[in-house]
């Protein structure tokens, strides 16, 4: 497939990156498990899960453009299909944002959280339906949600991890 090959590095490079911060979202998780805050699991549904599953999906995106299938309609389908679930899941978690009351997002939140995941899901969608008419364009297209999801899930992990430490020390100092 031609018109993957140019892209190797930049799936070896996201897909890497992608896998590395997975497993560095176990570890800390696991480090802050220890003082957990009150209501913790509903909270981490709503901010946490989400940043593993961006994290993974960038992590197949780029597994599943290095398979030899001969053409790229296959990748295509799995790119609609990709998108369209991880639309659906992004409005599971807007709504998770909208009930849970443990924490009262600010914009930030609302858009790392809600609105930029249902874009990058939806440019991956659309792009998908895209690739037999303008392929080109649609690598580009995918990549670019590829690429907007791993920042995501590090600007999300970085934020609930931050949130956490400073909540702890907030509470030991009560």
């Amino acid at each position: 497939m031609a018109e993957l090959a140019a892209w190797d590095s930049f799936y070896v490079i996201v897909g890497s990156a992608a896998g590395a911060l997975i497993g560095l979202q176990f570890v800390v998780m696991t480090l802050i498990a220890a003082r957990p805050l009150p209501r913790s699991a509903e909270v981490g549904a709503t901010f946490a899960t989400p940043t593993v599953i961006h994290f993974g999906t960038a992590l197949l995106l780029s597994a599943l453009s290095r398979i030899p299938w001969g053409s790229i309609i296959p990748d295509a389908a799995l790119w609609g299909f990709i998108g369209l679930c991880g639309v659906a899941y992004a409005v599971v978690v807007t709504r998770r944002m909208r009930r849970q009351d443990v924490y009262e997002p600010e914009f930030e939140d609302w858009l790392f959280h809600a609105m930029l995941p249902l874009a990058a899901y939806a440019i991956l969608a659309i792009s998908a339906f895209a690739t037999p008419f303008r392929t080109r364009e649609a690598l580009f297209g995918v990549g670019a949600a590829t690429l907007l999801l791993l920042f995501i899930g590090i600007h999300n992990a970085w934020d609930s991890t931050s949130y956490q430490v400073f909540s702890s020390k907030r509470d030991t100092r009560e």
